[in-house]
C-alpha cells in the first residue's frame, strides 16, 4: 500500500557540468517528458515546457543556464521507492513555439545520451599491433567527465593485427569507429547509466543472459498488462553468407562455411531459415580467423524474422521495461509466447500518465520453455486498485 500511495515519481537533475535537481521554476513549468531507448538508433530524450514572459519580456526559461545547450541532464523515475535511472544525456536542440493566447507557448529541448560527445570530431590515429578490444578501452576512458566509469564491459576479441600486415586505423570521430569495430565483430555498443550521475559503456555481443523481466502478459483477465501488441515475421530479413579465401601457403582457395549468429542462446524452438545469400567480397584478401570473422558478423547483424510492437500498462506491469535485455511474452498463443530480446522502449510521461511503448524481436517462432517469469511487483497489485499517480 506504501509503494502504491507514492505511485510514480519523475526526477529531473540538470547542470552545465555535475548535474543536481532541477530548480523549482524548471519543474513548474514541466508538462511532458519522452525518453527513447533504442538498441539499434541510440538513446535520446525531449523534454516540454510551458513558457511564460518576465518583466524584461522575455521568455524566462530561455534565461535558465539549466538548459543551455551541451548541459547535462538525468531523467528517472521514481517507481514506488526504486529510483531507475532512464537516461544520463546532453541537451543538443531547442524548439520555440510561442503563442497569442496566455500560458500555450512551449519550450521543447530535446538531447541525446551522452555518447553523444564521441560523435563531436573526427581524428586521424593509427593503433599498431593492438586488437579491437583494447581500442575500444583507450577511447572510452578518454570520457570520464561524463560519468563514464571504468571498468567497461568490453567483449575481448582474439584477432591481433600484425603490422607487417595491417595497421588499424581512425578516420573517423570516436563513436563512429567505436561502432564500426563493433559492427566488424557482429557486436554492439552503448552506454547506459548505472546510477545517477555515472554511466558505464557496453562492446560485446547482444546481451541474452541473466534474468528476464517480468512477463508481458495479455488475455489473462487481471493479469493482463498489455494495452496493446502485434506481430510481424519477416522470412526475407535473416541472411546468409558465401565467399572464400586464399590459404597462405598453398595459395588454395577454401570456401567459408555457414556459421552460426552470435545472437546466443537461441530463443525459439523454430528459427527462421536464411533465404537470402550475401557475397563476402573482400574475404579473399583477408586470412582465416578475420574471413570467418566476416562471416558472423555478417549473419549476427542481420535484421531478426520476428517483431513484436505493442504498449503496456505501467500500473499493471509496476516495473520499467528495459531495452537491450530479455523479456517474456504470455497470453500470445504456442507460435509467439516465450522470450524476446526487447530492441527499443519509449516512455511517455506526462502528470497522471506514464506510457511505455516497446519493440521486441527474435529469429523465429515457438517458445523453448513453456512457461516465463511472471514477477509482478507490490505496485502492480495495488495498482490495479489504487490508479497511477504521476508527479513531478
Amino acid at each position: 500500500m506504501f509503494t502504491s500511495l507514492l505511485g510514480v515519481r519523475l526526477i529531473l537533475w540538470m547542470g552545465e557540468t555535475v548535474p543536481r535537481p532541477a530548480p523549482y521554476e524548471i519543474m513548474t513549468a514541466l508538462s511532458s517528458v519522452e525518453v527513447t531507448n533504442d538498441s539499434e538508433n541510440g538513446d535520446g530524450f525531449q523534454i516540454i515546457f510551458t513558457l511564460g514572459k518576465d518583466k524584461t519580456r522575455d521568455y524566462n526559461l530561455l534565461q535558465s543556464r539549466f538548459l543551455n545547450p551541451f548541459s547535462r541532464v538525468i531523467i528517472g523515475v521514481l517507481l514506488g521507492v526504486s529510483p531507475e535511472v532512464l537516461i544520463d544525456g546532453i541537451i543538443t536542440h531547442h524548439q520555440l513555439s510561442p503563442s497569442d493566447e496566455p500560458g500555450m507557448s512551449t519550450l521543447t529541448v530535446m538531447g541525446r545520451d551522452i555518447s553523444m560527445m564521441m560523435d563531436l570530431e573526427e581524428r586521424n590515429e593509427e593503433f599498431r599491433n593492438q586488437p579491437d578490444f583494447l581500442i575500444v578501452n583507450r577511447i572510452l576512458a578518454n570520457y570520464a567527465q561524463y560519468g563514464l566509469i571504468p571498468p567497461f564491459q568490453v567483449t575481448p576479441t582474439t584477432d591481433v593485427p600484425i603490422e607487417l600486415q595491417r595497421v588499424p586505423r581512425q578516420c573517423e570521430t570516436d563513436g563512429q569507429f567505436i561502432q564500426r569495430l563493433a559492427q566488424r565483430n557482429g557486436f554492439v555498443f552503448y552506454t547506459e547509466p548505472v546510477t545517477f550521475g555515472v554511466n558505464t559503456a557496453y562492446w560485446g555481443p547482444e546481451n541474452r543472459l541473466g534474468v528476464p523481466q517480468p512477463a508481458l502478459t495479455m488475455n489473462m483477465g487481471v493479469y493482463t498488462n498489455l494495452i496493446s501488441l502485434n506481430f510481424a515475421n519477416d522470412s526475407l530479413a535473416p541472411v546468409g553468407t558465401e565467399g572464400s579465401f586464399v590459404e597462405p601457403i598453398t595459395k588454395q582457395r577454401i570456401p567459408i562455411p555457414p556459421l552460426p549468429s552470435l545472437r546466443i542462446p537461441p530463443l525459439t524452438s523454430s528459427s527462421t531459415s536464411a533465404r537470402r545469400k550475401v557475397q563476402l567480397r573482400r574475404s579473399a584478401n583477408q586470412n582465416p580467423a578475420q574471413a570467418a570473422q566476416s562471416a558472423v558478423s555478417t549473419v549476427t547483424n542481420s535484421p531478426e524474422a520476428v517483431r513484436g510492437e505493442g504498449e503496456l500498462d505501467t500500473v499493471r506491469y509496476g516495473n520499467i521495461l528495459r531495452a537491450r535485455k530479455l523479456v517474456g511474452v504470455r497470453g500470445a498463443g504456442l507460435s509467439y509466447d516465450g522470450f524476446y530480446y526487447v530492441r527499443s522502449v519509449t516512455h511517455s510521461i506526462r502528470k497522471g500518465e506514464y506510457k511505455q511503448l516497446f519493440t521486441l524481436s527474435r529469429e523465429g517462432t515457438g517458445a523453448l520453455l513453456p512457461v516465463v517469469p511472471v514477477s509482478l511487483s507490490p505496485l502492480g497489485f495495488a495498482g490495479i486498485a489504487a490508479g497511477l499517480q504521476v508527479r513531478f
